[in-house]
C-alpha cells in the first residue's frame, strides 16, 4: 500500500494535534457567541492603537445587524463587503452572519468593470463599503440588484488624537487624508445604520447555509462564486485550532496584514479570533510604514502572511538588528516558501514559521508543514485533521499515482466547499467521484508529505494574489495597436511572480511599455497590470490556434538568460 492507504502522515503530527477532530454541529455563529461568553472584557481589535473589547464589539454588531434589518436584509440573502481591513469590516462581517444571511466579499481596488458581473451573479441589494471607493461602486446600481450603499470611514475608527492630526490643513496630512477617506454621496453612513433598534435573530441557522461567497476564477478567467458554509468554517477553525500549541490557552495578538476580502486572511485571521477571544491587529494595507508601527506599538504572538511579506520585513529587520520574540508561530501560503525566508524570520522571532497549501474552495487549508519543528522546507506539509489527499492519474483521475510520481492533487473533507453559486456545471467538473480537483500538480512522498511541482492551472500568484492570465488579455486585447497576447508569471527571487505580457504588435505601431500600462490601469486593478510588455514576432500556438502560455514562457525564459528580450518601445515595430 501506498502513503495515501496507509495515511503514513498521521505519524508526522505533532503530539498536541489529534488524527481525528470531532467537528460537532456548531455553526460560525455558535462559535462566537461561546467565545463572547467567555471572553467579553478581552481586546478585539487593535487599529492604529484605537482597540475595542469583545463586548464593544458585540454592541456594534447588534447595532449593525438590526440596521441591516431594516435596510430588508434578512437570513439567507446577500450582502456585499468591500473594505480594507478595519474594525467596521469585522462588524459588518460578524452582523450579516447573525442575521443568517450571507457575506460576499470583494476586492476594494477592483472596477466597476470587474465587479459589475460579480453583482449580477449574486444579487445583494445591500453593500458595505469604504466611503473612498464608494463612487466606484454607485456605478454598479444600473446594471446590477445593488440598491443601496452604507459607507465606511476608517478614520472614525482611529484614536481621536489621530483624528484630530488628519484635520490639520498641512499638505502631507491632507493627502495622507484623501488616501483614507473620500466623499460618499447617495449612500447611507456607517453611524447612521449604527442608531439603536431592535435586532430580531433568525429562528435556525444550520451548518449547510452559505456564510460567504468569493469569487475566484479556477482555471479559466471567469470568476465563479465559491460558496463555503458554516460547516466549512468550523471545520476549518476546528482543525486548525489543534494544529497550533495551545493557540487561544493564552490572550492571542494575530496580526491582521492579509486581506480579509481573501479567504486566507479571512480565515486564519478574523476566523481565529472569533473563536479564540483573540485580539486582531488590523493594517489596512501592506504598505511598510504601516506594518513597521504596528509591530513596533502592539507586537503580534500570531502572524499569517506570504513569503514576500515575511522576506521583506526579515530583509529590514537583519538590516537593522531589530528582533521580534512576541511572534511564537507564522503561518506561509499563497506561493513556495524559501528556505532562506524560513531561516530568516526564525532568527529574527525565535518562532516558528511553517508553510501550507489551500484554495478558496477548501476554506482554505488542505496540508501544513506540523508547528513541532518537523517541517520540511520545500513542501506544502501533510494533509489537514479530517483531509484525505489523492495525486491522481491526470489522464485517469481513478488511478492513484504510485508515491513520489506527480499527478493532480485531488481533496476531500470538511472544508472543501458546496459548489459554484449559479453554475452547476462548474461546480460538476470541479469534482471527480467526490473528490475535489485542485488542477495543481503534486507529489505525495512515501511518508505522506506532499510537494507540489507544476500547476494545472496558468494562474499567476504575484504577492499572495491571484491574477488569471485570461481576464489581463481580454482587457489588453481591446488596445488597437496589441495583435495579440499571452499573459503569464515571470518568477521572482521570493517565490512569487510579476505577471508580464508577450504582445505582437499591428504593422506600424509606435507605442511604449508606459502606454499599454496606463491603458491596463484604467482597466484593471493595479496587481493585474503586467510589469512589461515584451515584444514577440509570433506567439506559440497548439494545432487549434490556441496560444500555448507555457512555451512562451520557456521561450521568454530562454531569451532573457541570453539577454536578447525586447521590451515593448526599443525598437520600432514597422
Amino acid at each position: 500500500m501506498g502513503a495515501r492507504e496507509e495515511k503514513a502522515w498521521l505519524d508526522h503530527y505533532a503530539p498536541w494535534t489529534p488524527h481525528e477532530v470531532d467537528l460537532g454541529d456548531d455553526t460560525v455563529v455558535d462559535i462566537y457567541e461561546r467565545n463572547l461568553a467567555r471572553y467579553a472584557d478581552r481586546t478585539a481589535t487593535w487599529f492604529f492603537g484605537n482597540t475595542m473589547t469583545y463586548a464593544e464589539l458585540d454592541e456594534n454588531v447588534v447595532r449593525a445587524a438590526a440596521g441591516l434589518q431594516e435596510l430588508g436584509v434578512s437570513q439567507g440573502d446577500r450582502v456585499a463587503l468591500i473594505m480594507p481591513n478595519c474594525p467596521q469590516h469585522v462588524i459588518a462581517f460578524v452582523a450579516v452572519m447573525r442575521i443568517g444571511a450571507t457575506v460576499v466579499e470583494h476586492n476594494p481596488l477592483y472596477t466597476a468593470a470587474e465587479l459589475t458581473p460579480q453583482f449580477q451573479d449574486h444579487g445583494a441589494e445591500v453593500a458595505i463599503v469604504w466611503d473612498k471607493i464608494a463612487p466606484t461602486i454607485s456605478q454598479i446600481r444600473k446594471d446590477s440588484p445593488l440598491r443601496t450603499i452604507v459607507s465606511v470611514n476608517m478614520i472614525e475608527a482611529m484614536p481621536l488624537a489621530l483624528r484630530l492630526g488628519l484635520k490639520l490643513p498641512v499638505p502631507k496630512i491632507k493627502a495622507m487624508r484623501e488616501k483614507l477617506t473620500g466623499p460618499a454621496p447617495a449612500t447611507i453612513a456607517w453611524q447612521d445604520l449604527l442608531v439603536p433598534r431592535r435586532f430580531d435573530p433568525p429562528a435556525r441557522i444550520s451548518q449547510d447555509d452559505t456564510l460567504l461567497i468569493l469569487y475566484t476564477s479556477g482555471t479559466t478567467g471567469v470568476p465563479k462564486g465559491a460558496q463555503l458554509t458554516h460547516g466549512n468554517l468550523n471545520a476549518m477553525f476546528k482543525c486548525g485550532v489543534t494544529w497550533v500549541k495551545d493557540l487561544g490557552k493564552e490572550p492571542e495578538k494575530i496580526m491582521t496584514i492579509l486581506p480579509m476580502f481573501h479567504i486566507y486572511g479571512l480565515a486564519l485571521t478574523t476566523g481565529l479570533a472569533l473563536g479564540t477571544g483573540s485580539e486582531l491587529i488590523l493594517v489596512p494595507a501592506p504598505e511598510p510604514e504601516l506594518i513597521a508601527m504596528a509591530l513596533k506599538k502592539n507586537p503580534p504572538t500570531f502572524f499569517p502572511g506570504v513569503p514576500t511579506l515575511y522576506e521583506r520585513i526579515s530583509q529590514k529587520a537583519l538590516e537593522s538588528g531589530s528582533t521580534y520574540p512576541s511572534i511564537r508561530n507564522s503561518f506561509s501560503g499563497a506561493s513556495t516558501l524559501p528556505a532562506s525566508t524560513i531561516e530568516n524570520w526564525q532568527a529574527i522571532t525565535g518562532g516558528r514559521l511553517v508553510e501550507g497549501y489551500g484554495l478558496t474552495e477548501t476554506s482554505p487549508i488542505l496540508t501544513a508543514n506540523p508547528m513541532d519543528g518537523n517541517h520540511r522546507p520545500g513542501y506544502v506539509g501533510v494533509p489537514f485533521p479530517n483531509t484525505d489527499i489523492r495525486i491522481a492519474n491526470p489522464d485517469n483521475l481513478d488511478e492513484t499515482m504510485p508515491d513520489g510520481e506527480p499527478g493532480e492533487l485531488l481533496a476531500r473533507g470538511p472544508q472543501v466547499f458546496k459548489g459554484y453559486l449559479n453554475r452547476p456545471e462548474a461546480t460538476a467538473e470541479a469534482f471527480h467521484d467526490g473528490w475535489f480537483r485542485t488542477g495543481d500538480m503534486g507529489v505525495m512522498e512515501p511518508d505522506g508529505f506532499v510537494r507540489l511541482v507544476s500547476r494545472v492551472k496558468e494562474m499567476i500568484i504575484t504577492g499572495g494574489f491571484n491574477v488569471y492570465p485570461d481576464e489581463v488579455e481580454l482587457a489588453l486585447r481591446e488596445h488597437p495597436d496589441i495583435e495579440d497576447i499571452a499573459v503569464i508569471g515571470r518568477p521572482r527571487s521570493d517565490g512569487s511572480e510579476d505577471v508580464v505580457a508577450c504582445v505582437t504588435l499591428r504593422q506600424g505601431a509606435e507605442i511604449d511599455s508606459d502606454s499599454l500600462r496606463d491603458w491596463a490601469r484604467e482597466r484593471l486593478t493595479p496587481y493585474k497590470v503586467p510589469r512589461t510588455f515584451y515584444h514577440f514576432e509570433e506567439l506559440a500556438r497548439d494545432l487549434t490556434g490556441k496560444i500555448r502560455r507555457r512555451e512562451v514562457s520557456e521561450t521568454l525564459e530562454a531569451l532573457r538568460e541570453k539577454g536578447e528580450e525586447t521590451v515593448v518601445g526599443t525598437k520600432s515595430h514597422t
